[in-house]
């Protein structure tokens, strides 16, 4: 069976929200900011980024930070350009399909989500699970992979997307990804020529881009630069023929 509209894939971070979630966190840590000579801090390149947010948010506990505090901070986020307006129009107007995958957490991502009345505009949300124990929120990796070369062991955004594809009970005219980061160049490069995949200018993406063109990885969907989700609205539009 066929879909209405295109399914659209979020990453979070940097793309829905203006700003990251994780780095967000940390200044509530004393002094603002994770200290320089924490052992914390090794953890990132030697353990991933998982077990690193898991120790940013034991730090925090340990500090007096409560949940309540953090999910201020959560809450009160700016949204990218036009990016509500999106979400809420490509459902309603456009009969788009919205998954969300994303390196951040369940937790924060619900939190955001239901603060902005959004949640019901949302299929899935594929990200690292996340559960509260008093003011400590504990969190685990999504998935533990080694197929992928182009991803974190935690989080291999096209698996995810693939397995979603295979799953989905109806076919999508296209699919179009948005996201801003390298973690979202594996999923861009499992679309077809029918795709499009949506970059945030200035963001590492853009430039990881034309860099492992030189190696070889090519993607073969439309490549659209973007900085207010107006860009995005405007080419699904287009390509509905609406």
């Amino acid at each position: 069976m066929a879909a209405t509209g295109p399914l659209l894939v979020f990453d979070f971070d940097h793309t829905i929200t203006d700003l990251n979630t994780d780095v967000e966190v940390q200044k509530l840590a004393p002094g603002g900011e994770i200290p320089k000579n924490s052992e914390i801090r090794a953890m990132y390149s030697e353990k991933g980024w998982t077990e690193f947010m898991g120790a940013v948010f034991k730090l925090l506990h340990e500090n007096g930070t409560t949940k309540s505090a953090i999910l201020e901070v959560m809450g009160g986020l700016e949204f990218t350009p036009n990016m509500e307006e999106l979400l809420v129009d490509a459902v309603e107007q456009l009969g788009a399909t919205i998954i969300i995958i994303s390196d951040s957490n369940s937790e924060f991502i619900r939190h955001i989500l239901e603060v902005r009345r959004l949640a019901a505009r949302v299929e899935r949300v594929f990200t690292n699970p996340g559960e509260w124990r008093g003011d400590l929120l504990e969190i685990r990796p999504y998935h533990h992979q080694e197929t992928c070369s182009l991803s974190t062991a935690n989080l291999c955004k096209g698996q995810i997307l693939e397995e979603f594809l295979a799953a989905a009970p109806v076919s999508f005219p296209f699919v179009c990804y948005v996201g801003d980061g390298r973690n979202d160049f594996c999923p861009s490069l499992r679309l077809a020529n029918r795709d499009l995949v949506c970059v945030r200018e200035g963001y590492s993406l853009e430039k990881y881009i034309p860099q492992m063109e030189e190696k070889g990885h090519r993607i073969a969907a439309e490549v659209v630069k973007w900085t207010d989700a107006k860009t995005i609205w405007s080419k699904l539009v287009e390509k509905l023929g609406k």
